[in-house]
C-alpha cells in the first residue's frame, strides 16, 4: 500500500468522468477545510496480507498524520497512480469502508471521494514539514 497525504486548508472535488461501470452515482461537488487528503493505492500483495492487517496499518498512519497536523478530518481518495500493482476493486473499496468506520469510531470526521470516478480536484495545501507525507505501508 502506498499513501500520499496532503494537509489541506481547503480541498474540493467535482466528479468528472466515470471509470468503473458499476460505480454508484457520485452526487455533486463537495469541499472540505482543515483536513488530510489521503491519496491511497492498495496493491495486489495487500490482499495476501489480509483486510484487518492493512486496515489497521492504514488507520494508525492516518491518525498519526492527523495528530501531527492538528486535525480530526480525513478524506480518503483512491489514487491508483502510486504503483503499477493494484488490488482488486472489491478489496480496495472494502478496505476504504473499514478504515472509514474505524476512524469514525475514534471520533474522526471522515469522507471518501466518489469511488470509480476521475475527479476535478482543487487543493490548497500549505508548505510546511508535515503537510506532505509519503509512506509505503
Amino acid at each position: 500500500m502506498k499513501v500520499l497525504i496532503f494537509y489541506t486548508k481547503e480541498f474540493g472535488y467535482h466528479p468528472a468522468e466515470k471509470n468503473l461501470e458499476d460505480a454508484p452515482d457520485p452526487g455533486g461537488p463537495k469541499s472540505f477545510s482543515n483536513c488530510l487528503l489521503a491519496c491511497i493505492q492498495i496493491e495486489q500483495d495487500d490482499e495476501e496480507k489480509g483486510l484487518r492487517s492493512r486496515e489497521k496499518k492504514l488507520v494508525n498512519h492516518l491518525k498519526w498524520a492527523a495528530r501531527k497536523n492538528n486535525t480530526n478530518k480525513v478524506v480518503l481518495h483512491s489514487f491508483a497512480h502510486l504503483s503499477d500493482s493494484k488490488a482488486s476493486v472489491d478489496f480496495t473499496k472494502q478496505l476504504f469502508d473499514e478504515a472509514q468506520t474505524r476512524l469514525e469510531n475514534a471520533d474522526y470526521d471522515v469522507a471518501q471521494t466518489p469511488f470509480g470516478y476521475f475527479l476535478d480536484l482543487k487543493i490548497d495545501a500549505p508548505g510546511f514539514s508535515l503537510a506532505r507525507i509519503w509512506a509505503e505501508l
